[in-house]
Formats: structure tokens, C-alpha cells, sequence
């Protein structure tokens, strides 16, 4: 299981891969469905870990993986009667399978994850079924010592058709000692018949003191963002919060709601000079997260309106001012919802044709000034 940075999807720069991450912070409830499934003998051979991006699904895969490979199998209670159930999931790092584990050597675990395609410099879009062949050999040669095997599989959203119907009959027809675990964003997309086979442990968003503790253990620089702010604009995610901090995603929101105080009678010279920031060779970042923080920003300016609240905590220097004056009530969240649908489906169709970024942009944030409820 050799592994390069390159060839993992599911590491962000600059932070700890989730095989590296040694605390998982507000997903206590999701590690206490597994230990007591553990400690009650009724440990599942599939389970299903689902959850918004970036909230430690791959954390607690790899969590699990160690704790599971590093617990010995115990059949009989011994002299002293049964050992006590395990309280949490911490293995020392010290520990035989910890250190295989970082060394990407353990011989009971198999990641199955989107291959890096040598040729193309890239990994490829899906993990297909050749991938999951590969598991035959991976139990014929992990079975001789009689231990656990562990496979995760991030994420499973991932798999194409045939990749999902080999991984289904692995979880019809288990190998002995095995315990697959399956990550997914979107598990309403996965083959109903791999749901219906996998006990679900479902992770939520973090609140903002779990995710101030969060990215204190990236060791991301902290001055780099607040968390309470992070926490608004990324939904709860660890991980959306660390590229929101890598690309200064809270400045760029805070232009946003600065473009947005001017409306009904929109700043020309502050849309030019916004649209024109995310434009261009090499901004395809940035275009991506400006779209996203667009969408964020009209499902916090829509929902103030309807529960008759400003958003709390603000996420930007008068946010609550400008989202109260300009959505006050529910009839104008109504406007603000559909005109925040209408503006989707027009960025997501000039960006399908290759519309110019910087065009795209403005004709939207004109089109905002045209469809903006006014007092």
C-alpha cells in the first residue's frame, strides 16, 4: 500500500491526511453506534459512513481501521472473565499497526480509492472494477495469519456501475474477519442494494467550538480566519473551512455581501472589479469558490427573511444589516430563493458552454439587481 500525496483524493493540501489525524472532534456520537456495536458482539461486516463533505467520514474510516486491526480477536473470556468494552477508538501511535499504518505497510488493511493514472499525470474519475478486483488478492494474501482484514472504500460515490455490483457481492458473500467501510457524500446515489447490506453511521456538521478545536490540529496558521465565521460559510465542514482559509475564501465573501449592500442600485465598479478577480487563466479556483459562496450567500440572505432573524454568527462585516434590510419577511425570501435557483442554472449553463468567466459573473450579478425585491 505504498502512497504518495499525488495519489490520494482525499487529502487537502496543507492539512493532515485523515490516516494522520489522531482526534476526531464532534463525531462522538458516531463513535459511540460503533463501540457499542463492537462491545455487544454484533459488529456489522459493512458499514456505511455518511455525512456532509469534509465533517471526518475518512477520519473515522481510518479510525476504525486501526482500532479493529489493532484490538486482538478474543473468543473465550479467559481466566480473569472478559475484558472490559473499549471506551473510544485511540490506539497509541506507537503501536505496531499505528506505525504500519502511517508507513502505508499494514497488511491487513486495502484502501480502494480513484487510481492515479500514470500516463495522464491525474487521478482518474471514478474507481473502477479492475480496483476492486484487486481486493482477491488482497484477501488470499492478508488471510494466512487469521486476523481482521479491514477495506475502505472513499469514497463509494466514486465507484462506476460494474465497480459497485463486484463491491456488492463482497458484501453479500463477506470474506471471514472482514469489515468493509464504505465513505460517501451522497448515499441516496449508491445501488439501494449496497445500502440495504451496510449499518449507516451518519456524521453531522460541526458546531463552531468543534471546529475551532478541528483546525487548531490541522496546524493551519489561525490568524487566518475566524471559526465562527468558518463555521457559517462552510456548513459545519472541516474541510471546506481549510480551502476557504487557504484562498482566503472569508475576505471574498466579505466582497460579496459588499457588492450585496449596494443593491437595489448596484456598485458597477465593485461587480466589474469582483467578476473580473475570479476571470481568467489560472482562476478556476476562485471561480469555484466565488460560485459557492454566491450560493451560500442566498440561502443565508433567503433564510433570514423567513425565520425573521439575521444570520447568526455574521460571517462578514454587516452581513445582518444588509440581509435585514434587503430580505425582511418571508415574502421576500420567496423572491430571494427562486432568484437564487434562476442564477444557479444560469451560471451552471454559461460555465457548460464556456461562457467568458468575467461576462458570466456580471450578467449575473446584473440579473440580481433586476430580480431583487424592492421596499
Amino acid at each position: 500500500m505504498t502512497e504518495t500525496t499525488r495519489t490520494e483524493p482525499d487529502r487537502i493540501d496543507g492539512a493532515p491526511h485523515p490516516r494522520e489525524t489522531a482526534k476526531l472532534f464532534g463525531q462522538d456520537a458516531a463513535q459511540a453506534d460503533f463501540l457499542q456495536a463492537f462491545g455487544s458482539d454484533r459488529l456489522h461486516h459493512g458499514w456505511l459512513i455518511t455525512g456532509p463533505r469534509g465533517v471526518g467520514k475518512a477520519t473515522l474510516a481510518w479510525q476504525i481501521a486501526r482500532f479493529l486491526l489493532a484490538t486482538p480477536i478474543s473468543d473465550e473470556a479467559g481466566l480473569f472473565g472478559a475484558a472490559p468494552p473499549p471506551t473510544d477508538l485511540a490506539i497509541a501511535d506507537d503501536h505496531p499497526v499505528s506505525r504500519r499504518i502511517m508507513a502505508g505497510s499494514e497488511p491487513g488493511l486495502f484502501a480502494l480509492r480513484r487510481p492515479y493514472d500514470e500516463k495522464a499525470k491525474r487521478l482518474r474519475a471514478q474507481i473502477t472494477v479492475d480496483e476492486v478486483r484487486r481486493l482477491k488478492n488482497f484477501f488470499a494474501l492478508s488471510s494466512v495469519d487469521g486476523g481482521r482484514r479491514v477495506v475502505i472504500v472513499d469514497t463509494a460515490d466514486d465507484m462506476n456501475v460494474n465497480a459497485a455490483n463486484a463491491l456488492l457481492k463482497l458484501l453479500e458473500e463477506p470474506p471471514e474477519r472482514t469489515t468493509l467501510l464504505l465513505v460517501s457524500h451522497q448515499p441516496s446515489r449508491l445501488l439501494p442494494t449496497i445500502r440495504s447490506r451496510c449499518r449507516e453511521l451518519r456524521l453531522a456538521p460541526l458546531n463552531v467550538a468543534d471546529m475551532a478545536q478541528a483546525l487548531a490540529a490541522t496546524g493551519i496558521d489561525q490568524t487566518l480566519g475566524d471559526p465562527a465565521a468558518l463555521a457559517a460559510l462552510s456548513g459545519g465542514s472541516v474541510g471546506d473551512a481549510v480551502r476557504l482559509m487557504q484562498r482566503d475564501g472569508l475576505k471574498l465573501y466579505a466582497d460579496l455581501v459588499k457588492l450585496f449592500s449596494t443593491l437595489p442600485d448596484l456598485s458597477r465598479p465593485h461587480a466589474i472589479a469582483l467578476a473580473e478577480s475570479a476571470a481568467g487563466r489560472g482562476q478556476e479556483e476562485r471561480l469555484d469558490l466565488l460560485l459557492g459562496l454566491m450560493d451560500r450567500a442566498f440561502a443565508r440572505l433567503a433564510r433570514s427573511g423567513a425565520i425573521g432573524q439575521p444570520p447568526d454568527p455574521e460571517a462578514a462585516p454587516q452581513e445582518a444589516e444588509t440581509f435585514r434590510r434587503l430580505c425582511p419577511g418571508p415574502a421576500e425570501a420567496r423572491i430571494w430563493a427562486q432568484l437564487a435557483q434562476d442564477q444557479g442554472e444560469r451560471l451552471r449553463h454559461g460555465r457548460a458552454v464556456n461562457v467568458e468567466a468575467g461576462s458570466l459573473l456580471l450578467s449575473s450579478f446584473l440579473a440580481i439587481q433586476d430580480g431583487c425585491p424592492r421596499g
